[in-house]
């Protein structure tokens, strides 16, 4: 197993108001389930970022999921073939609204827009 994940935003954020969620957040989601070894990092950094893109979350959440894919091995061509077949089954707009975001998340090392 590759190095274990671990969160402490649920705490930080909103320990002492919502402790319940804040467990859950850090303890089961990135915890348990994140650290699960039947598939790898990647591929539920993928999963993440597509099912945030269907759902139409794109906050601050789906760019630290970006950026995260990024970290974990996710390339500049792989998002981009991600979220066009992505598109193809959740909609144009949504489509449009994560390039935005992934441009950014890979422009930063001068893989974006023209890299």
């Amino acid at each position: 197993m590759s190095e274990k994940i671990v969160q402490t935003a649920g705490r930080d954020q909103l320990g002492e108001f919502a402790p319940m969620f804040a467990h859950l957040n850090d303890d089961v989601l990135f915890g348990e389930v994140w650290n699960e070894e039947a598939i790898d990092v990647k591929t539920k950094c993928i999963v993440t970022v597509v099912s945030l893109m269907a759902s139409g979350i794109t906050d601050s959440s789906l760019a630290y999921h970006l950026q995260n894919a990024k970290a974990h091995g996710v390339t500049r061509e792989e998002i981009a073939a991600i979220i066009t077949h992505a598109t193809m089954y959740v909609g144009w707009p949504k489509g449009w609204a994560v390039f935005r975001l992934a441009k950014e998340v890979w422009k930063e090392d001068g893989t974006g827009e023209n890299g």
